[in-house]
């Protein structure tokens, strides 16, 4: 292949960057005739995904240095990063009401900076790929995998959009309990090097071998046998997914009194076992609520046959304010809690030196208090299930905590979001997977109730089993199974945490800088 341009090779990183973020939640809705390769709005698209990273591999592969290879790595990083949560300019602009340019530059600066993740890796990965081409494919997925779990977990930690979960569907799924979600990272970024190498070999029979091993490998990826848990029993559950409008949410005069008589109505009426409702369902200090509201409510589900989890905010001034849950259930006097853990930075706690730029948005931001690790699960109808609030369900690691006994594992895992925030579908289809992840990882169904959509069941092989419209008012009624037993990746993560992941690779990054180290002496010093 031909040397490129650099204009070429810039165009190429940005078009692949790109693709990749769309593999992780299809954006656009398409022709029928274009379904059967997967094209539908909403979906992962795994294929896609390897094919994506494959270009990049294929262009540091064409790298004249690391330096060159940093950037190229760095280039398609932005585009994947800022195309994956482009949903965050209209949190800023459209309801923070920050200027139009500026919330364009905070996307691009937030992408830009966690794009050094990437870039990092791509400047360790060029001098390693010169030692053997053979070991490219180990060297490259265990640098992702470096460089998805840095992003992930420094700093914060802000793993939204890692590429595992473009495979919640097709021959990798399988796996996801056994490695979870950066293990499929890793492997995904394995066979992208493969699919490299099989566009770089000059002889026929090279191109074969490296094809070969991506397709064998794939295959035999699909049929490595999953984790068989036990079924725990059906809990029949509603979920109220109220479309209360960002711009009016918390609006006393409008938003705050329609959230309260909706929700009301409907958590007083409800059929089902379980009532979940969306995070901050209840716009309110249970102080603040009108006389009796939250009495009604206790009462309501203390004396019947239901219980509920609630999402309102919890606290005073004095002690600090928490984003929470409350569960309601019979019999029971005291009210089950959960404090969210994993708190948004710049939504729910300002990092130092940035509050200058919080103060331009109008947006109810703050510092809240943040929950322990792990929490107790609310135990009903003879399920135990694990609670996490919007966005701390990418911290698979986290949840877990939830797991280290098995007895007293969770048998179904529910996440309460307000996506809101982030218009029409692109933010919410990518939340539904990273449910569908959890699920495939902990063999667990998951609830997700949100305030203006996804809300959705999902089984415990990560199928999407009921959904209702997104930003309409809705119930969702349905059945869930809850489970039992342990999958491999929840034995380990929930006693070593991910430490046996990044240990492992970086492991084969030393070797192979070893080994490059010897071959660098010996061509010096030649007998």
């Amino acid at each position: 292949m031909r040397r490129l341009g650099s204009f070429n090779v810039f165009v190429m990183l940005m078009l692949a960057g790109a693709l990749q973020a769309a593999s992780l939640a299809w954006p656009w809705a398409v022709p029928a005739s274009l379904q059967w390769l997967g094209l539908v709005r909403g979906q992962a698209l795994w294929w896609m995904q390897i094919a994506a990273l494959a270009v990049l591999v294929r262009l540091l592969l064409d790298a004249s240095s690391s330096r060159q290879a940093a950037w190229r790595g760095w280039v398609f990083a932005v585009a994947w990063l800022a195309v994956t949560f482009a949903w965050l300019y209209t949190s800023m602009h459209v309801y923070g009401g920050l200027v139009s340019p500026l919330a364009a530059a905070a996307v691009l600066v937030l992408a830009g900076g966690l794009a050094s993740y990437t870039a990092l890796a791509c400047w360790a990965f060029w001098p390693l790929a010169q030692i053997n081409q053979r070991f490219v494919p180990l060297f490259f997925g265990a640098l992702w995998l470096l460089a998805e779990w840095a992003r992930g977990t420094w700093l914060s930690g802000f793993g939204w959009g890692a590429v595992g979960y473009a495979h919640v569907s097709g021959p990798l799924s399988p796996l996801i309990a056994w490695v979870g979600l950066y293990g499929t990272s890793a492997l995904a970024g394995g066979f992208a090097a493969l699919l490299a190498l099989a566009t770089k070999a000059h002889m026929f029979r090279a191109r074969a071998t490296y094809g070969m091993l991506a397709l064998g490998g794939l295959a035999l990826a699909a049929v490595v046998p999953a984790h068989h848990g036990t079924d725990q029993g059906v809990l029949q559950v509603t979920l109220l997914q109220g479309n209360i409008g960002q711009e009016e949410k918390f609006q006393p005069s409008t938003g705050v009194p329609k959230a309260l008589s909706w929700y009301a109505q409907q958590l007083l009426a409800a059929q089902g076992s379980l009532v979940v409702t969306p995070e901050t369902a209840v716009p309110l200090l249970p102080g603040q609520l009108p006389e009796g509201y939250f009495r009604a409510l206790r009462e309501r589900f203390f004396s019947g046959q239901q219980a509920a989890l609630v999402g309102i905010p919890l606290g005073s001034f004095s002690e600090g304010y928490t984003n929470s849950i409350v569960g309601l259930r019979p019999e029971d006097e005291s009210v089950w809690r959960y404090d969210k853990h994993h708190l948004v930075p710049f939504g729910e706690f300002i990092p130092p030196f940035f509050r200058w730029f919080t103060d331009l948005m109008n947006i109810p931001l703050g510092d809240f208090n943040r929950g322990a690790l792990p929490q107790p699960t609310f135990d009903w109808a003879g399920q135990r299930l694990a609670a996490t609030v919007c966005y701390e369900n990418l911290f698979t690691e986290e949840l877990a905590t939830q797991f280290t006994d098995a007895a007293k594992a969770p048998t179904v895992l529910v996440n309460i979001s307000n996506m809101g925030w982030f218009g029409e579908h692109l933010a919410m289809d990518q939340h539904l997977q990273i449910a569908r992840m959890r699920s495939l990882e902990f063999d667990r169904p998951f609830l997700l109730a949100t305030n203006t959509g996804r809300t959705a069941i999902v089984d415990h092989r990560g199928r999407v089993t009921h959904q209702v419209p997104s930003h309409a008012q809705a119930v969702l009624q349905g059945d869930v199974t809850g489970r039992a037993g342990i999958t491999p990746y929840a034995a380990w993560v929930s006693a070593h945490g991910l430490l046996p992941l990044w240990v492992g690779a970086l492991a084969v990054v030393f070797a192979g800088a070893w080994v490059r180290r010897r071959h660098l002496e010996r061509a010096a010093n030649p007998v």
